[in-house]
């Protein structure tokens, strides 16, 4: 409420973004490429002159992980990471960044297939489309990272 007693909106809420692919693998191997850092190290970069050098993942309620992301010429870098809040085996990982915002992702299976829908609180620095854009991009090297091995 401000001074004058007239409750106001809150504009911290943030932004909530989606991106999703179904991917043709079943579950079990999508869990597993998504999760060891051996496989998020092949797959977790928005374009080809960018890589993750590294990966550390501990994945429980609790855990925390980050995966280093930087370009190949090392003009720039920086690491991703945060905090475990919901893991459900096979279904669904929620983890808080390090700057408090939250991520859900949700894996459901169809047959041969599995869905993984995953929404992001958008940041402020860049626009809505740009980061939507990056996290589909990387969810797309995902898809053909595992689907491939």
């Amino acid at each position: 409420m401000n001074p004058k007693g007239v409750q106001t909106m809150e504009t911290s809420n943030p932004t909530r973004v989606t991106v999703q692919a179904v991917i043709h693998a079943p579950v079990e191997k999508v869990w597993a490429y998504w999760n060891e850092p051996e496989h998020i190290t092949k797959w977790n970069h928005a374009s080809d002159d960018w890589h993750s050098p590294w990966s550390e993942n501990d994945l429980r309620p609790g855990g925390k992980f980050t995966t280093r992301m930087e370009a190949k010429d090392g003009s720039a870098g920086f690491d991703f990471g945060g905090i475990y809040d919901v893991v459900k085996l096979h279904e669904q990982i929620s983890y808080t960044l390090g700057d408090g915002r939250k991520v859900d992702i949700f894996f459901t299976a169809d047959g041969g297939s599995t869905k993984v829908v995953e929404t992001f609180d958008a940041e402020n620095t860049f626009p809505v489309e740009y980061q939507q854009a990056g996290w589909q991009a990387i969810m797309d090297n995902f898809k053909k990272y595992t689907e491939q091995n």
